[in-house]
């Protein structure tokens, strides 16, 4: 039988009108009660039988399905009096303003009417969201009418106090309209006249908008859970809907008995109060309804609406099955495409595999082995689908009866796909494809190197890790999504995978010139680094045979391979331009052969678009660049493992003679400030641009003292060994900088908050130890001391309140940019780029004639540009030059 493929062509919501309602309504709910004394739930409550099956093997008394294929139904509750619908408040507001309050009809000019319903009709055909801003102009024109051009009553202004109580400004007074005459004006209103209002008659009269009766939703939509002591719990929206049945019964009693007025209407809002709260229980002005113990209830809004509702909780995205997290750990044994599974998880999570001839006896094993010895399998699934349960089944029995067509849910092994991600996922290599290498422990270990796409650090970060099930999804994993495939980034066109920290060091100290390696050295290197070949010939064969670290990383390069450029260390002191120059601080590699310079971060660092790393993935392929992610630089962490690479508190000691010159330094910056305040007092300093006075001495002073930082950080420089550990980790970009350095060894400098020296705490002064009204660096947080000397009281203060600064700006900056990227996604989620180049939304309307205007896919650009010319030449001809 062919199925005919339907397409929804539009989808048109409405609104229930009270008829309909019953209509669809098995059973009118009467009481609050839930159940009688024997635990069964009572006809006309809020559990009723009729409302659907939800137990197991109950039987549903209104369509006679199964719980499982009950689909529920509805019932209703006839409300003694009208109350607001609170969603439609807003739209109630517009009807009562822009009507007539004795004839409802709108109030506009009859002939203006017709000639605006033509052109709704006209717009709705072609230009829907043209019709929409029509009904705005409509409401606002009538709104503004005092008289009715079509019965004379005069109009007095309606007043809407939120949630849902509307007002008329009559000339004895405010008077409220209750829910029964706010009805009442709304059934006046005309068809044509909705249809103006923005209304389809057929599908919401506006009069549908104040409840006369209650729709109670399936029992399926609150199902009532039982306790492990036995008590019942039920839903947050039973518990409304009992609220709402109580009051609606007390109500009709009080009218039927004749009950004085007030009575009647404290009732009637109490009524209004339960169905708003039940329907949105955030609403502005009133309590929230809450269960006994103080929690808020849920509303049906609360259901659908935020990150934990329906729409972005459950089904744009949820939990799934077959995935594991745990804390993680570094391997630097385990190549970059790999990820280290702990034993329980690999016996957890599995893979279905189809029983062949080719692997039945594989499978077996599995079997045999079972749920509790891997590699083993859990579950068996036979021909007619039955799915048998390993832990509890004879194994050897099931073993020999497997046969091809059957399908064994076997324990993750080491060659398969998984996909591996941490969150936050802020870009597309925060999910990736690893290979399985199930390993002893209870963490995921990853690769060093892989820690950048995922911004991951080993203090404590856990990680997600999802098993696809599909061979199809196997596939595109491992095709697309490996992470060799992804160590060039989209972001900057260079390489986000790559050396941190210890390797930067590691292959500085390594291709040193002052590293000299003997033959057992290069044999635990290379031995370290995988490499299987010919040990080169020694650079030095007198009075003793010796290699150079270079020598060792050429192994690992292309024969063909050409660069040139500048090391991270050719600064100040050791400066080079080209490879003419003593410092070794240029690299030059030529047919394969690095010749001259250190490798640090601006060859092998992560996020350094252009350097050596970037042009040997471009040039000879991802599978290369793993070969040498995985080997050369495991080479790099042996020989700093083999040196030992430490630092001690004597690494930013300084000499008396430094400290003597920082000082003075210091006292001429001081004397500058105290220059600049007194020009400043007598009223003769110069104003900058656009700014005051005070904000003129400040800028001045800022300035000063920023420059007396930098000329101390100078001193430093000049004074520290260049070759201690620490020096060596600030040049090379492994970790830290001069300034970390300086505040170490020499002084703080500066606090600020907002970019300002601290000035707010006590009147005219930051704290009470300073005389009021003093400019001065100290009194406004300019720290003398180092951490090497500690840091006075006062200091410490000063610099917790910029640190301050820091974390508060941190949490607030995270959360706005969150917020940014949500908004920036979800605008551009559905553009595409269509097989003609063109960059189209779904409904085909051109975005960019060519992506990016210029075709060019960023990642595998040249930081940006389409071609590197000069990398070009250098690439063809680099060895001649």
């Amino acid at each position: 039988m062919v199925v005919e493929e339907k397409i929804i062509k539009e989808i048109k919501f409405g609104i229930l009108s009270p008829d309909e309602i019953r209509r669809m309504s098995v059973t009118a709910i009467v009481t609050s009660d839930l159940y009688d004394e024997d635990g069964r739930p009572i006809q006309g409550g809020l559990m009723d039988p009729r409302l659907g099956a939800i137990a197991p093997g109950q039987i549903c008394l209104t369509c006679g399905n199964d719980a499982k294929h009950c689909p529920g139904h509805f019932g209703h509750i006839e409300l003694a009096r009208p109350v607001i619908h609170v969603g439609f408040v807003r739209y109630i507001y517009d009807a009562l303003r822009a009507t007539c309050r004795r004839c409802g009809r709108l109030l506009l000019p009859e002939n203006e009417l017709q000639r605006y319903l033509r052109l709704l009709e006209r717009l709705e055909q072609r230009w829907p969201l043209l019709a929409q801003l029509l009904v705005t102009v409509v409401k606002k024109k009538a709104a503004k009418v005092t008289e009715c051009p079509h019965c004379g009553e005069r109009q007095y202004k309606i007043v809407l106090e939120k949630p849902y109580s509307f007002y008329e400004e009559r000339p004895e007074g405010r008077v409220q309209l209750n829910p029964l005459e706010v009805r009442t004006r709304l059934e006046r209103i005309s068809n044509d006249d909705a249809r103006l209002l923005g209304l389809d008659p057929q599908e919401a009269r506006p009069e549908w908008m104040v409840l006369t009766v209650l729709p109670v939703p399936p029992i399926h939509v609150r199902p009532s859970i039982v306790l492990e002591t036995g008590i019942r719990a039920e839903d947050d929206l039973t518990h409304k809907l009992a609220d709402i049945v109580r009051t609606n019964e007390r109500l009709r009693e009080l009218l039927e008995s004749g009950a004085p007025q007030a009575l009647i209407d404290e009732h009637w809002l109490l009524l209004q109060y339960h169905v708003a709260t039940y329907i949105d229980n955030e609403l502005p002005r009133i309590p929230v309804a809450r269960h006994r113990g103080g929690r808020p209830l849920k509303g049906l809004a609360q259901r659908l609406k935020g990150k934990e509702g329906r729409f972005r909780g459950n089904l744009s995205g949820k939990r799934v099955d077959y995935s594991a997290r745990t804390v993680i750990s570094p391997d630097p044994n385990i190549s970059i495409n790999e990820v280290g599974v702990p034993e329980a998880i690999a016996k957890t999570l599995t893979v279905r595999v189809p029983v062949t001839p080719w692997n039945l006896e594989e499978m077996r094993r599995y079997v045999l082995n079972g749920p509790d010895r891997w590699p083993g399998a859990n579950y068996v699934i036979t021909k007619d689908g039955r799915k048998i349960d390993l832990r509890y089944a004879d194994r050897k029995r099931i073993a020999e009866m497997l046969e091809p067509g059957w399908y064994v849910e076997r324990h993750l092994k080491d060659g398969d796909i998984v996909l591996f991600n941490r969150q936050p996922s802020l870009h597309r290599m925060s999910i990736m494809a690893h290979v399985v290498k199930v390993l002893p422990g209870k963490t995921f270990r990853i690769n060093l190197l892989v820690c950048p796409p995922y911004n991951a650090d080993f203090d404590g970060d856990e990680m997600n890790l999802h098993v696809p099930r599909t061979e199809e999804a196997q596939a595109e994993a491992r095709e697309l999504m490996l992470v060799q495939y992804h160590i060039l980034s989209p972001r900057y066109g260079g390489p986000i995978i790559g050396g941190l920290q210890d390797y930067i060091s590691g292959a500085y100290l390594l291709t040193s010139k002052a590293t000299l390696l003997s033959q057992e050295d290069v044999v635990d290197l290379l031995s370290a680094a995988g490499y299987r070949g010919e040990i080169p010939e020694p650079a030095i064969l007198s009075p003793k045979k010796r290699w150079t670290g270079k020598q060792l990383v050429s192994l690992f390069l292309p024969k063909d391979f050409n660069f040139r450029s500048k090391a991270r260390v050719a600064a100040g002191i050791f400066l080079c331009e080209d490879e003419w120059c003593w410092n070794d601080s240029f690299i030059t590699i030529k047919e394969g052969e690095l010749l001259t310079g250190v490798l640090d971060k601006k060859a092998i660092g992560a996020e350094q678009p252009k350097n050596m790393m970037h042009w040997l993935i471009k040039e000879y392929g991802t599978d290369y660049a793993r070969y040498v992610y995985d080997n050369m630089f495991k080479m790099f962490i042996r020989f700093i493992e083999k040196r030992g690479f430490t630092m001690t508190v004597d690494d930013v000691a300084l000499p008396k003679e430094a400290k003597e010159k920082i000082r003075e330094i210091l006292r001429e910056a001081e004397k500058k400030v105290y220059e600049l305040i007194e020009i400043y007092k007598q009223g003769k300093l110069e104003p900058v641009p656009g700014r005051t006075l005070e904000e003129s001495l400040e800028l001045r002073i800022l300035d000063v003292l920023s420059d007396a930082r930098k000329k101390v950080e100078d001193v430093v420089v000049d004074y520290l060994d260049p070759f201690n550990n620490v020096y060596i980790m600030a040049r090379t970009g492994a970790r830290g900088n001069e300034l970390n350095i300086t505040q170490m060894a020499a002084l703080l400098g500066q606090q600020s908050v907002r970019g300002e020296r601290i000035h707010r705490g006590y009147r005219g002064r930051f704290l009470p130890h300073f005389k009021p009204g003093d400019l001065g660096p100290a009194a406004r947080g300019f720290v003398y001391s180092s951490f090497y000397d500690g840091l006075s009281p006062l200091e410490v203060f000063f610099h917790a309140a910029g640190g301050r600064e820091g974390l508060v700006d941190t949490a607030v900056r995270t959360s706005q940019s969150g917020y940014m990227q949500r908004r920036l996604v979800n605008a551009l989620q559905d553009l595409r780029v269509e097989y003609d180049g063109t960059v189209r939304t779904p409904q085909g309307e051109v975005v960019q004639l060519v992506y990016g205007e210029d075709g060019v896919d960023p990642m595998k650009s040249a930081h940006g540009k389409a071609v590197d010319i000069d990398r070009e030449i250098e690439r063809v001809i680099g060895w001649r030059v």
